[in-house]
């Protein structure tokens, strides 16, 4: 593994001094800007397949998806006046995580924001692990960055059958994010039956 490089101009101290009337003065280097921004992608918890999601790299293939992309970018740039979260529902493969890692990954370009991602099912198989004596950590150790995050992105909720626990804790997760004025953004699948196969491709 090489070892990281290192800012020819500051050093790697995130500092450079200059002068100001006569007096030294610190300011920041531009490499401490590109570091804040790493390491905010390396905490936001999103899958190696997601990283490279954009919204400028997301492909448009019908009208669903040209206003789904319309709205995440309004959203990106509305916030944090924006009031309220988003939710991508539609069937696997139609862009829906794409989405929602693309927004925070703007989010954290543009504004520096602390975001998180968690597959809904692995966030309650992490929670459910801490009930086992085996286990070095709590319930609140695991909701933590849950609850602080300034944007969180909730995938593939009600992915599978879930019992009034799960239900529970869901909407214990939402209310306190919603009850702080904290984003969330939700990814989902909508039920198929009843519906025709024009709308199994689409956005809602």
């Amino acid at each position: 593994m090489s070892a990281p490089t290192v800012c020819g101009k500051c050093q790697g101290t995130g500092w450079l001094l200059g002068d100001a009337g006569g007096s030294q003065v610190a300011k920041r280097c531009i490499c401490f800007d590109a570091r804040v921004k790493q390491a905010l992608v390396d905490q936001a918890n999103i899958p190696r397949r997601y990283l490279n999601c954009s919204l400028d790299n997301f492909e448009v293939h019908n009208d669903s998806h040209r206003d789904a992309l319309k709205i995440s970018r309004q959203f990106v740039k509305n916030y944090p006046v924006q009031d309220v979260g988003l939710v991508f529902i539609g069937p696997c493969g139609v862009g829906k995580t794409h989405l929602a890692v693309a927004i925070i990954q703007e989010l954290i370009r543009t504004k520096d924001a602390a975001c998180i991602f968690y597959d809904s099912r692995d966030l309650i198989r992490e929670i459910q692990s801490t009930f086992t004596p085996e286990s070095n950590m709590s319930e609140s150790d695991v909701l933590a960055p849950v609850f602080s995050s300034e944007v969180l992105v909730l995938d593939e909720l009600g992915a599978k059958r879930t019992s009034a626990w799960v239900e529970e804790t869901v909407f214990y997760i939402i209310n306190h994010r919603y009850n702080h004025k904290k984003m969330t953004l939700f990814t989902t699948n909508y039920p198929d039956t009843d519906e025709s196969e024009d709308k199994r491709d689409s956005f809602y």
